[in-house]
């Protein structure tokens, strides 16, 4: 299977956006080659975090609080089975398509009020992730609020 051309560009990496000259100083450095991929991460123009680790979901509230940047949340399970289908032949490019367009459509980072599950907070949703009071305290100072935006 090829890879599909169209509206959606290849991922790019640090290697490809830096030279290795420019990467050198971070070589042999964990933290600061993280902090390199925290700031890409949040400039791009479309974040997909492939596993929901603490960064990314850090990274996810910070670009919330910049002004909701599309951020796409994965339904992982659910592309795992359609991407199944499609390998094994009984989805069409279109139709797999669309159900992930469909699927993932409202999944884009926008503002929504946090999930609290006092008896289960290990469930809840990650207050850095989704840090909706401070958006909140934000937007109100702006003169609108997120219920405007939801």
């Amino acid at each position: 299977m090829g890879f599909k051309r169209g509206p959606i560009t290849p991922p790019v990496r640090k290697e490809t956006l830096l030279d290795s000259s420019d990467l050198s100083f971070c070589k042999n450095h964990s933290s600061q080659m993280a902090a390199l991929d925290y700031l890409i991460s949040l400039e791009s123009d479309i974040f997909v975090p492939t596993y929901y680790g603490n960064m990314a979901k850090v990274v996810e509230g910070h670009r919330r609080f910049l002004g909701f940047k599309k951020t796409i949340e994965l339904k992982r399970k659910f592309l795992v089975d359609l991407i199944d289908e499609y390998y094994e032949g009984l989805l069409s490019w279109e139709v797999f398509s669309t159900r992930v367009k469909a699927s993932h459509g409202t999944r884009m980072g926008g503002p929504k009020k946090r999930l609290v599950i006092p008896s289960k907070p290990k469930e809840e949703d990650y207050f850095y992730a989704n840090p909706y009071e401070c958006l909140q305290l934000l937007r109100e100072s702006n003169g609108t609020s997120l219920k405007e935006t939801m």
